[in-house]
């Protein structure tokens, strides 16, 4: 091998015609004629010339990747190749399609080795994404298959190759590129005689793809969270404590957040004025405040522009008492949500109910799940939560110790971690005297991510000073979560043993 200077990309163009043809023919040796016309080459040029990319090493030709866009729903189901070119025609390219369809891929035998066909498939992903396609997809030889297919079908080929129990050039190349087998094609590609005529339809799916709206709405990609850490202290009336929840509200809007989120039972002060009742007493008239509060911050959140998380309050339904909470949105829509798993103490000294609605909740920044305090202690609800496209889970807490305080927290970054989501935590500091079983709190907001290269090594987008009143900002990219997806150290919702066990809600 000639000593490297250079490696270039570039479009295909008609003066590159012979060369392409002599490099398809020592590519494709083994096949008679497999070599495109020229009328061929130029009316991809003429039709789609970013999709025609041509790679070359010290100016020579070393290889090409073609491909065309489609409208893939009339082909997803199975197709030939003469389907998918019409007839060699190429009348099959939609520049208003939704898959880029590689037609041709191939490196001349002498510049093999140099991973020269993943610079030319990691093109066809930048392309794909910078058009905002589905993804990309081809018909994929198997030509080691004719070696095997007198004792198996091209199904158990393909699964003895992706076990490593047989090589096969081609697919074990597309298979390292993050393509995935979808399906079997028969009669794909008629000639191909290593193949038996078979080809394996394989496909990569774009994960910046962003379906085509005919609204306005765009859901966010970077998303600023305002955590607030809400100090107890004793308010002559609810107009006092509301004033204080719209400072809070007031200063993280005036950050540009999205989420304002407030602490579990942020309203217990309320509750000095009955102290003289019994706690189980003092809690249901605490209740009687619940819709007026959930009616305030339904109207802060359309005018601070900024969607509300309220942490919870206690709530009466039908003679029960729950704890509630309501996602307050900027665009006027209001979503309740419930705290499915009460305390021992929560049971025994309040007499409270544990709920019985779990679901994620759509935004302007995308999906997320709100689970309150002790429910993050349970992974099958995140996870849960998670299977439906969660991408930020809230957690309202309230703990009194620190290590009431370690148990959300470490739990919490847990959930980070194997449901591959952001994690936001925030809960109340301070004492409170004069309201019995809500004496002294301990808490500490926290901004949790996975752990991978993308992410903070220690998993900890941000953290606020513990026991001190305060609010904590802080930005979360959800692409970043798409790529964790893809192409993460470890995949640990990909990487599911969905054979062995499975998780659903009864």
């Amino acid at each position: 091998m000639e000593e490297i200077e250079n490696i270039e990309l570039v479009y295909l163009t008609m003066d590159d015609y012979e060369e392409l043809k002599q490099a398809m023919i020592e590519a494709y040796h083994k096949m008679q004629e497999s070599y495109w016309e020229k009328t061929h080459i130029d009316t991809l040029i003429s039709k789609f010339p970013e999709g025609q990319i041509a790679i070359k090493v010290n100016g020579q030709f070393a290889g090409a990747a073609l491909s065309i866009i489609l409208d893939y729903n009339k082909f997803e189901n199975g197709h030939t190749y003469r389907q998918i070119t019409g007839n060699h025609t190429f009348k099959t390219h939609d520049p208003n399609g939704d898959m880029l369809y590689g037609i041709d891929i191939f490196i001349r035998p002498k510049y093999r080795g140099l991973r020269l066909g993943r610079r030319l498939y990691d093109y066809r992903k930048e392309l794909c994404e910078r058009l905002n396609l589905r993804g990309i997809a081809f018909g994929g030889r198997i030509p080691n298959y004719h070696k095997y297919a007198s004792e198996m079908t091209p199904k158990q080929y393909i699964e003895k190759v992706r076990r490593k129990e047989i090589h096969d050039p081609v697919l074990d190349f597309q298979i390292s590129n993050d393509f995935h087998p979808a399906r079997i094609l028969k009669n794909y590609l008629i000639g191909d005689k290593e193949s038996n005529d078979y080809a394996v339809l394989l496909e990569w799916d774009n994960i910046y793809y962003e379906k085509p709206s005919v609204t306005a709405t765009t859901v966010k990609k970077v998303v600023r969270l305002g955590l607030v850490q809400w100090q107890m202290r004793l308010y002559k009336n609810v107009e006092e404590l509301m004033q204080q929840a719209e400072y809070f509200v007031d200063a993280v809007s005036g950050y540009r957040s999205d989420f304002a989120l407030f602490p579990e039972f942020f309203n217990a002060p309320l509750m000095a004025e009955n102290n003289h009742l019994g706690e189980a007493d003092a809690i249901r008239e605490l209740a009687s405040y619940t819709e007026s509060l959930v009616q305030r911050f339904a109207e802060l959140a359309i005018s601070y522009n900024i969607n509300i998380i309220t942490g919870s309050m206690p709530e009466l339904v039908d003679g029960k008492l729950y704890n509630v909470g309501y996602l307050c949105k900027r665009d006027g829509g209001i979503d309740r949500f419930e705290k499915l798993h009460v305390t021992p103490d929560e049971e025994k000294v309040w007499g409270l109910q544990g709920g019985s609605q779990l679901k994620t909740f759509d935004t302007d920044c995308g999906k997320i799940g709100i689970l309150i305090c002790y429910d993050v202690e349970f992974p099958e609800l995140s996870r849960l939560l998670a299977l439906e496209g969660m991408d930020i889970l809230f957690v309202p807490y309230l703990t009194d110790t620190q290590n009431g305080f370690s148990r959300v927290r470490h739990c919490a970054q847990s959930r980070a971690i194997e449901n591959e989501c952001y994690v936001a935590i925030t809960g109340s500091v301070g004492n409170l005297p004069k309201v019995h079983n809500m004496d002294i709190q301990y808490g500490q907001s926290m901004v949790f991510t996975p752990c991978d290269f993308s992410f903070p090594a220690a998993g900890i987008k941000a953290e606020a000073t513990p026991n001190t009143e305060m609010i904590l900002i802080a930005d979360v990219d959800i692409d970043m979560l798409r790529e964790l997806n893809q192409f993460g150290a470890v995949r640990n919702l990909r990487d599911r043993r969905t054979d062995l066990y499975e998780l659903k809600v009864k």
